[in-house]
């Protein structure tokens, strides 16, 4: 407590604390989703399995349009990667600098769930667990590692994207909207594969217009310059580079999206839930398809709707200090929820006390709450033990220059966060019933620590000049 008042107490006057609120909600609200609609059955053989419960709550498909906050998540990201960029480059920092700096908050705490991950596999091979069964529970546990992929690459290309935005601005994600919807129609009318470009275009949508949200809320000083030459006053149409904020705008877009997503959910071919259905043909969120998009357009405009009550909230010493907390230890919460999730079944199955109920009863909705309330208490001691990685990790120096890169940090820099996301993807593509000792491909171990350790020793100093 008296970390997080000292935190509180140093908040600069300008900073967006609905920003960190919304992060702390959207990754909130991720957890007690997943945990919620989660229906713990048996197979044949007896052991206990985990699956959705949307399949069978066809009612609650509409709720989903609340409930899928990824959106929240990229559009905050992009306006904390711009700030965060912003202010290094403006102490004389260069774009590698800003990603090796970046990279210790986001690898170091997936560094640490893999590690702990692999290494109790490694312990269970030998003691006789089937290599099936291993994949399967890593593969559930590391479901968090997909969303991380695309985020990953969001950063990686935060440099040159925030770049394009200073020239042409909301053109941006209107152009990347519009690649969205080719690659729905070759889902459509082709094979799902000429979709897989979504992935990044989708994301990458939402993530520009938190660049634009974030030179909403910060005037240019006089004669500003940036990478297109020299700073012109705002222009007018879609190469604007800020959001509109207002009240006004945000009813447009609420409306907007509101009557997008019921024409293409409604009368259009995808689906009305935005989240993964069990046996769906098609998925609104892998890859994004318009229909997402349209939501987070929605969303947008309602997060500019509530943001003054919310800033009022913030200027309260409690809830700041709440908020504080939860974004300091944020991803630890995200990346570990599952395997929360895992210990618990793991726990009441071996002491013959855990409840099976079918989905949609009686006893099924009475064991949601004690439900909730275990999986809490277990994720809060995983937090107690791994959440400090992430907190010192996200400690800045600050009141220094940052050192002068050379062309080969840069390059290693970017092979470093390459070759982590190349083998975050391949666990999340791997099947989840292929036999896997270690739990993820022996390759995709390797090339992740590969690029965690070049990061590493970037984030040490070396490649570094004067």
């Amino acid at each position: 407590m008296r970390r997080l008042r000292e935190l509180a107490e140093r908040t600069p006057a300008g900073r967006e604390r609905y920003v960190d609120l919304l992060r702390a909600l959207a990754i909130t609200m991720v957890v007690f989703g997943h945990w919620s609609v989660t229906v713990i059955g048996r197979d044949p053989g007896g052991q206990a399995t985990g699956h959705s419960a949307l399949g069978d709550l066809r009612w609650a498909y509409p709720l989903t349009w609340l409930a899928q906050v990824m959106p929240v998540f990229f559009l905050v990201g992009g306006y904390a990667n711009a700030a965060s960029l912003t202010r290094l480059q403006a102490r004389g920092g260069d774009a590698a600098g800003w990603l090796i700096d970046r990279s210790a908050r986001l690898v170091r705490p997936t560094s640490t769930l893999l590690l702990v991950l692999s290494a109790a596999a490694a312990l269970a091979w030998p003691l006789g667990a089937d290599p099936t069964q291993i994949r399967e529970v890593f593969w559930f546990a590391t479901i968090p590692l997909w969303f991380l992929v695309a985020y990953l690459a969001a950063v990686v290309l935060t440099p040159p994207m925030y770049s394009l935005h200073r020239r042409l601005g909301l053109a941006v994600p209107l152009a990347l909207v519009t690649l969205v919807g080719l690659g729905d129609l070759g889902r459509l009318s082709g094979p799902e594969e000429l979709s897989y470009g979504n992935y990044l275009f989708g994301w990458l949508a939402v993530h520009q217009l938190g660049f634009a949200w974030h030179d909403a809320r910060t005037a240019p000083p006089p004669a500003e310059t940036d990478a297109a030459g020299p700073s012109t006053p705002d222009r007018p149409g879609v190469r604007r580079r800020r959001l509109p904020t207002s009240r006004r705008a945000g009813l447009v877009f609420l409306a907007g999206g509101l009557s997008a997503v019921l024409l293409l959910t409604v009368l259009g071919p995808w689906p009305v839930a935005m989240l993964k259905v069990p046996d769906e043909r098609l998925d609104n969120a892998a890859p994004p398809s318009l229909a997402l998009l349209a939501v987070a357009t929605g969303q947008l405009g309602l997060i500019l709707l509530l943001r003054g009550p919310a800033e009022r909230l913030l200027r309260r010493t409690g809830p700041w200090q709440l908020v504080i907390g939860v974004n300091l230890v944020v991803l630890t919460v995200f990346l570990w929820h599952l395997t929360a999730a895992i210990l618990l079944i793991g726990l009441l199955d071996a002491v013959g006390t855990l409840p099976t109920p079918a989905v949609d009863t009686a006893a099924w909705w009475a064991w949601r709450v004690p439900w909730l309330l275990l999986l809490s208490a277990v994720l809060a001691v995983l937090v107690a033990i791994f959440g400090p990685v992430e907190a010192r990790s996200g400690r800045h120096r600050s009141g220094r220059r940052p050192p002068r890169g050379t062309p080969a940090r840069a390059a290693l820099a970017v092979a470093g966060y390459a070759a982590v996301v190349a083998a975050l993807l391949v666990n999340s593509t791997t099947p989840k019933q292929a036999p896997e000792p270690l739990g993820t491909p022996v390759p995709a171990l390797v090339a992740y620590l590969a690029g965690a350790g070049v990061l590493r020793l970037l984030r040490s100093g070396w490649g570094t000049r004067g």
